[in-house]
């Protein structure tokens, strides 16, 4: 397998994206693909869709990207405020009209999920393999068999998520390792997983440097990489209808 960047949740923030770009490039991977939410929250979304648009192998519609396109549903005030923001962006007549039709067709083409190995033992997905969408996948959720069991019928032996923005392996027997926990590696054994590949533009497990992961294969590698948050927070307070908070976060990682 080639030596795979996996990227999810850059939201707009395309400082952060740069900054991952650039790490993966120096780690020598050969492609980059992303689990989904490339837009919503942050004050670049037209800027990241035309990188992404050239530099991902594929990219897994996340719920954001939905919402632009079909409507906010379920949404918290503050996130569906840069949803309605974010869906204006895309309708600018600033904007050269092929721009404007390429990325929402961009948009408009991701796959929910995307399966590869001969018996489709990798899968990518945004929230989960049971609900690819929508469904959120929480680390404290091994304390729900139930669900556990639900989800993992679905998973063939490796998928990979985003949409919690936590990074961590979530085993199908019930325990939750964090990245830290195997000094930043995990090692395919027997035994079905999912890896979280956590945010790259708004994490929010208490560290604010950009979260990926890289795959060759047999190996889950997760990288932190630091970027310029204060850019990305100057230009979100240019933008009086992006709520303050959703940049202050950035700070501290939550």
């Amino acid at each position: 397998m080639p030596l795979t960047a996996i990227v999810s949740d850059i939201h707009s923030n395309l400082a952060a994206l740069t900054a991952v770009l650039q790490d993966a490039e120096e780690n020598g991977a050969d492609r980059v693909v992303c689990l989904g939410d490339v837009i919503g929250y942050g004050p670049q979304p037209l800027q990241c869709v035309d990188l992404a648009r050239k530099q991902f192998e594929f990219t897994i519609l996340g719920n954001h990207e939905e919402a632009v396109l079909y409507g906010a549903v379920g949404f918290n005030p503050k996130a569906k405020a840069a949803v309605d923001w974010t869906r204006d962006q895309f309708h600018l007549e600033s904007e050269d009209e092929e721009d404007r039709n390429g990325r929402w067709q961009f948009l408009g083409d991701m796959p929910i999920s995307v399966e590869e190995g001969e018996k489709a033992e990798v899968q990518f997905v945004h929230g989960s393999p049971r609900d690819p969408t929508r469904e959120y996948l929480f680390p404290t959720d091994v304390l729900n068999p139930e669900k556990i069991y639900g989800i993992f019928e679905h998973v063939e032996k490796i998928a990979f998520n985003g949409h919690t923005h936590a990074p961590g392996v979530m085993t199908e027997s019930g325990l939750f390792r964090l990245p830290q926990d195997g000094d930043n590696e995990y090692h395919l054994e027997d035994e079905k997983v999912i890896v979280n590949v956590g945010s790259v533009g708004q994490p929010r497990d208490g560290n604010n440097r950009s979260s990926y992961v890289l795959f060759d294969g047999e190996v889950v590698r997760f990288r932190r990489v630091a970027y310029d948050i204060d850019t990305t927070i100057a230009l979100m307070a240019k933008i009086d209808r992006l709520p303050e908070y959703l940049a202050l976060r950035l700070k501290e990682g939550r």
